[in-house]
């Protein structure tokens, strides 16, 4: 937990600053490509301040009231970030295209293009930051901010390289084009970042209504299982596995060979398996559960 507000915190001071100075020179330069980031870095900054204030309730203990803990409170903290995102960008291009239509937006490349790799610079300093600390924990949400920093130093170097484009074509006999710059890279920033938002809502949709994870996931879990059955000549009838939030629930159940169940032996199953499988999920609780006949 230490670890994981720690990369908040770096996460929330790195936003903040960015949506004032995007925000600033959104405002200076009338440039929507600068607003986009400025709304991408709001509408995360929005999101961060709530999940401060979840981050301790994910690791209090499941009790019968709240048999998965608050752990379905984060995937439906990730849909809302995301879905918010969307919406936004939706609209950001469909704005982007009117303005294709109606003959461009003339904006002042220069100072967008030098701003741009500044930002660029910071954000890569803060991705590296976050980086280093999530190599000791790293949940998906500290996954998806890692994420989001690395895409805003991909499209803050585009958008740079974009604008001394800008500033050379002004100089010839395609000066038109300059006109049709900003609205084309805001466009194409946001086709890049819907791929995320609309991937996560999925992913975190089907963890709201506990249906089984991927099929790559409910096989490296099976493998891990049926390693360790085998040891103690004992065969797997059904395997339930439940994924939401960071927290994984592994029901296995099982039929030893010869009717027999040591329970000595099946406590060090359970621990052994559990142990594997924590190398790949972050908390994972397993189970095994004797097959009884009808």
């Amino acid at each position: 937990m230490r670890y994981e507000k720690i990369i908040m915190n770096i996460s929330l001071i790195g936003s903040i600053l960015f949506m004032l100075s995007e925000g600033f020179m959104a405002y200076y330069t009338k440039s929507h490509s600068l607003l986009m980031d400025c709304i991408f870095d709001v509408t995360d900054l929005i999101m961060i301040g709530p999940f401060m204030v979840l981050v301790p309730l994910l690791y209090k203990p499941v009790t019968e009231k709240r048999p998965y803990g608050f752990s379905q409170v984060e995937s439906l903290f990730v849909v809302i970030k995301y879905s918010v995102l969307l919406v936004i960008t939706i609209q950001l291009v469909w704005d982007n295209l009117y303005t294709i239509f109606h003959g461009g937006r003339h904006v002042d490349g220069g100072s967008i293009a030098v701003f741009e790799l500044a930002v660029c610079a910071g954000c890569l300093i803060i991705y590296i930051l976050m980086y280093y600390f999530s190599r000791k924990y790293a949940s998906l949400t500290i996954q998806a901010e890692i994420y989001i920093w690395k895409l805003d130093i991909i499209s803050s170097f585009g958008v740079a390289v974009a604008f001394f484009i800008q500033i050379l074509v002004k100089k010839t006999q395609f000066a038109w084009i300059a006109y049709y710059v900003d609205p084309v890279v805001a466009i194409v920033m946001a086709c890049f970042l819907l791929i995320e938002p609309v991937k996560m809502i999925f992913v975190n949709l089907k963890n709201l209504v506990l249906f089984a994870p991927e099929q790559d996931i409910m096989d490296s879990i099976r493998f891990v299982a049926e390693k360790h059955m085998d040891k103690v000549y004992c065969d797997i009838e059904f395997l339930d596995v439940i994924q939401t939030g960071r927290k994984t629930w592994v029901e296995i159940y099982f039929k030893s060979h010869n009717d027999l169940i040591n329970t000595k032996i099946l406590l060090q199953l359970r621990n052994d398996i559990r142990a594997e499988l924590r190398k790949e999920f972050d908390q994972v609780y397993v189970e095994l559960i004797p097959s009884l006949p009808d």
